[in-house]
C-alpha cells in the first residue's frame, strides 16, 4: 500500500480508502456483522482512511461503522464524515445552516463513538446555495476546527467547478481538501484540468468511485445510471475486452484510479463484503498493465467517437 498526504494536513493516508456508504445498504441490503468485519479487514490490511456520511442509509452507515470502530485503536485510522445532506423515513433532506451542521458534527461523533473527527466535509455543495456554503457553513466548521472538535475541513461535489468556486471565495486555508467522484477513472479524467489549481491552493484531493458508479464493471451500469447509452455501450465493450484478456476491468479500474499518487491522496471504494475488500487491496498492490490501460481507453474513446459521428 502507498501512503500519501492529503494536501498539507499531515494526514498520510492509504492510496486506497474505505468508503462506508455500503454499510448503509445504499446499494443492497447488508448483514451488519459482515459489514463490521469488512471494516476490520480493511484496517488490518493497510487501509487507514475511512469515509462516511449521515446521509448514507439515513444514519445507518455511521451507526454500523461506529460499532466497527469501537474495536479498532483510534490511531489506526483517519475518519472523514460529512454535513449538509441527511434523510429520514426514506426522504432526503438538505440543511447547510450553521446550527444544523454544528449539531450534525456532534451527532456523528456520538454514532461513531469517537471524540474528534479527522476530516469534516460539506457534502455535495451542488445541492446548496454556494454563497451560504462560503458565508455560513464553512465558517461554522472552521470554528469547530479552532476548538479541536474537528481537525480538518473539506468540501465534496461531483462537479469540480463548484469546488473551485468555493475555494476562490473563502480565505486561504479554509478548505483543506476536496472529494470528487467519477472524474478520475478509465473513462473520465476531468480532474486533470483542476490538479494545478488544487495544488497551488494547498488542497488535497480525494477521488471516489473508481468503477464510475458501475460503468467499469463486468456487471455494467445500473438502470439509474445517468450516463448516456453510448458511454454505457463503450464501457461494456471495454469490459468484454478485459475479460478476453483474463484481466477483470474492475482490477484495472481500481489500479488506474489509485495510480496517480502525485495528485490524488486516496481513492475510495465501497464494499460491505470482507472478501471484496481483500480483493481490491490485492488489486492495488499488484502492478498495473499500462498497455491494457491504453487499449481500454482507446476502445472507450473510439466507441464514443463512432456514436457521436452517427448522431
Amino acid at each position: 500500500m502507498v501512503y500519501n498526504e492529503i494536501g498539507k494536513t499531515g494526514m498520510r493516508v492509504s492510496n486506497l480508502g474505505f468508503g462506508a456508504s455500503s454499510l448503509g445498504g445504499v446499494f443492497h441490503d447488508i448483514r451488519e456483522a459482515e459489514g463490521i468485519k469488512a471494516v476490520h479487514t480493511a484496517v488490518e490490511n493497510g487501509i487507514n482512511f475511512i469515509d462516511v456520511s449521515p446521509y448514507y442509509g439515513h444514519l445507518k452507515a455511521e451507526t454500523v461503522l461506529g460499532k466497527a470502530l469501537v474495536d479498532i485503536q483510534r490511531d489506526k485510522y483517519y475518519l472523514s464524515t460529512k454535513v449538509g445532506r441527511y434523510g429520514k423515513d426514506g426522504k432526503n433532506t438538505w440543511d447547510y445552516s450553521a446550527k444544523r451542521v454544528t449539531d450534525s458534527v456532534y451527532e456523528s461523533m456520538e454514532r461513531l463513538h469517537i471524540d474528534y473527527i479527522d476530516l469534516i466535509n460539506v457534502h455535495d455543495v451542488e445541492f446548496a446555495d454556494l454563497h451560504q456554503i462560503v458565508d455560513e457553513t464553512l465558517p461554522a466548521l472552521v470554528k469547530l476546527r479552532e476548538e479541536g472538535v474537528v481537525k480538518h475541513v473539506g468540501i465534496t461535489d461531483l462537479q469540480p467547478e463548484n469546488l473551485k468556486w468555493v475555494i476562490e471565495h473563502v480565505p486561504a486555508g479554509t478548505v483543506e481538501s476536496v472529494l470528487c467522484f467519477c472524474h478520475y477513472c478509465l473513462n473520465d479524467e476531468l480532474l486533470n484540468e483542476y490538479f494545478d489549481f488544487f495544488e497551488q491552493n494547498n488542497i488535497g484531493v480525494i477521488n471516489a468511485s473508481p468503477f464510475s458508479m458501475g460503468l467499469l464493471s463486468k456487471r455494467g451500469a445500473p438502470a439509474w445510471h445517468p450516463a448516456p447509452d453510448s458511454l454505457k455501450e463503450a464501457c461494456a465493450k471495454a469490459a468484454a475486452y478485459c475479460e478476453e484478456k483474463g484481466y477483470p476491468i474492475e482490477k484495472l479500474a481500481v489500479q488506474y484510479s489509485c495510480s496517480n499518487n502525485s495528485h490524488i491522496a486516496t481513492t475510495l471504494f465501497s464494499s460491505a463484503n470482507p472478501a471484496n475488500v481483500l480483493k481490491n487491496i490485492d488489486y492495488v498492490n499488484a502492478p498495473i498493465d499500462e498497455q491494457l490501460v491504453e487499449d481500454v481507453q482507446k476502445i472507450i474513446g473510439d466507441q464514443m467517437r463512432v456514436r457521436w459521428a452517427n448522431t
